[in-house]
C-alpha cells in the first residue's frame, strides 16, 4: 500500500491565508477593547448626568466669557465690601449632614454680582449686611441634593438644573452691621417647613418686619423670592444662562 503525505495530496500549505486569518483575528481584539474602554469611559464620565443635561465644564465655560463677559462668574467675598459667608455645603452643617464642597466660596456671574453689590450698599443704610449661605452649585451637587432628598419643593429637580446651578442664585439672610448678628427670620437656613415659605404669615412683627426687608430690597435690585424658601432669591433673566458643572478649585 502506498502511503501519501499531505503534502502530495493536498499540495503545500497557503500560509499567507493563514496570517491574514490571524491579523483579522487580531483586528477584531483590539477592535472589542476599544470598545469595552469607550463604554466603560462614558459610563463613568457621565453618570451623574443620567437626568437628560448635560451641563457645560470649565473649558466651554472659560470659552463663553471671551465671547460674553456676562457669563463670568465672579467671587462675591472680593467684589462685594462687608459681605459675610457661611457656607453650609462647605461643612457638615446642612439637610444631608455631608460636607458637599471642599472649599467655602461664593460665585455668581457678573450680573448678578452687580445687583447684589447694589442690594448690599442699600440694606447699610438700614444698618444690616448680606450673609451668604451658597451661590452658584455645581450641578454634580445638585444631582447629590436631589437623590438625598427627592421633594422638589425645596430640592432643585436635575432634570432641569437649578438657577443656583447657573450661577443666578443666592442663599442669604441679614446681619446687624454693629454686632454681626444674624437678624430674626422666620425659620433657620434650610428649613423643609411651610413656616419657611415667603407667603407664610407672621405674628412676630419684628420677623415679619425683617423678611419684608430682606425681600422688597433684593426685589427692587432685579431679583425674585423662592416660593418656598425665604432665603433663596433668583436673579431675573437666569434663563440666559447654562447650566454648569464646574469645582471651585477649578475657578480659583
Amino acid at each position: 500500500m502506498n502511503y501519501f503525505s499531505i503534502n502530495q495530496v493536498f499540495g503545500q500549505p497557503d500560509f499567507s491565508i493563514l496570517y491574514q486569518l490571524i491579523n483579522l483575528m487580531n483586528f477584531f481584539t483590539r477592535l472589542k477593547a476599544i470598545l469595552v474602554v469607550t463604554v466603560v469611559t462614558h459610563t463613568l464620565g457621565y453618570a451623574q448626568y443620567s437626568y437628560g443635561i448635560k451641563p457645560i465644564a470649565y473649558e466651554a465655560y472659560t470659552n463663553s466669557v471671551k465671547h460674553n463677559a456676562s457669563n463670568e462668574l465672579v467671587n462675591l467675598e472680593k467684589f462685594i465690601p462687608g459681605i459675610v459667608l457661611d457656607i453650609r455645603y462647605s461643612t457638615t452643617n446642612n439637610f444631608t449632614d455631608e460636607k458637599i464642597y471642599n472649599l467655602a466660596r461664593a460665585y455668581a456671574r457678573r450680573p448678578v454680582a452687580e445687583a447684589l453689590k447694589k442690594a448690599q450698599a442699600e440694606f447699610a443704610l438700614q444698618g444690616v449686611g448680606i450673609k451668604i449661605y451658597d451661590a452658584y452649585r455645581p450641578y454634580g451637587a445638585t444631582v447629590k441634593f436631589y437623590e438625598v432628598y427627592r421633594d422638589t419643593t425645596y430640592v432643585a429637580s436635575p432634570y432641569k438644573g437649578s438657577r443656583h446651578n447657573r450661577g443666578c442664585a443666592v442663599d442669604m439672610t441679614l446681619v446687624d452691621l454693629k454686632t454681626g448678628e444674624e437678624l430674626k427670620m422666620p425659620t433657620e437656613f434650610d428649613s423643609f417647613k411651610k413656616e419657611a415659605w415667603p407667603s407664610t404669615k407672621i405674628k412676630d412683627p419684628q420677623i415679619k418686619k425683617n423678611r419684608d426687608l430682606i425681600i422688597s430690597v433684593m426685589e427692587k435690585h432685579g431679583f425674585k423670592v423662592n416660593a418656598s424658601e425665604w432665603w433663596h432669591f433668583d436673579f431675573i433673566g437666569w434663563q440666559k444662562f447654562d447650566v454648569m458643572d464646574i469645582d471651585f478649585e477649578e475657578l480659583e
